[in-house]
């Protein structure tokens, strides 16, 4: 398992539109991506650099794995 890369919530984003995913809508800081086949939806904040645990999570939510989300950075 590789090590988790610091990433900013766009460029978390843009590797997750790599994926499929599209920007559906967004509330205050809190952008909410869709994947329609197979289904899936994540929530990024738009923060300068999200925590491991944060980052962590939206990429087991996407349906991904570490290193799978290191080759679309």
């Amino acid at each position: 398992m590789s090590k988790l890369p610091r990433v900013s919530g766009r460029q978390c984003v843009k590797a997750l539109g790599k994926a499929r995913f599209y920007l559906k809508r967004q509330e205050g800081s809190h952008m909410i991506l869709r994947r329609d086949d197979p289904f899936a939806q994540v929530v990024v904040p738009d923060h300068r650099e999200l925590d491991g645990g944060t980052l962590r999570a939206i990429i087991r939510q996407a349906g991904l794995g570490v290193d799978e989300f290191i080759k679309l950075m």
